[in-house]
């Protein structure tokens, strides 16, 4: 870790805080609101996205290490359950990730950072993936039982 990112600063702090993740979720949904390539995965979320953002700002601010605020107004994430209803293939994912990209290039100037970051978010849209080759059936829980 470089002198200037100590082990005990969170990559919430790294990041900046609240205005810097309302910024990264601001500019995440413009991209998936107005990409043609992101019509794939635009398509499964609400026609507003407001709500979508403040649960994503919600929830990275637990996840970079910040405040709990998913966990105390919905309680655990369950990120799998919640978007079972959706069918999320590779197609679904990459857009997604194609998204986080460019708005972590456009908000986050720390290269590692947005590095480390990036590949955590490919990690966590291969998790919500349920579609596709290796993936569980696209139909919900319950139809499969």
């Amino acid at each position: 870790m470089h002198a200037m990112n100590p082990p005990d600063v969170s990559p919430y702090q790294r990041i900046g805080g609240d205005a810097a993740i309302r910024k990264l979720v601001d500019r995440f949904y413009e991209r998936m609101d107005k990409l043609p390539e992101a019509y794939a995965a635009r398509k499964i979320h609400p026609a507003d996205l407001t709500e979508s953002g403040n649960k994503l700002f919600d929830f990275l601010s637990g996840w970079l290490g910040g405040p709990q605020r998913y966990v105390e107004k919905h309680g655990h994430p369950m990120l799998r359950r919640r978007h079972f209803p959706y069918a999320i293939g590779p197609e679904e994912r990459d857009q997604w990730l194609l998204c986080m990209q460019l708005a972590l290039d456009e908000t986050v100037a720390d290269e590692p950072l947005r590095t480390t970051l990036f590949a955590q978010f490919v990690q966590l849209g291969e998790h919500l993936r349920n579609c596709g080759a290796n993936a569980h059936a696209c139909e919900p829980e319950a139809a499969r039982t």
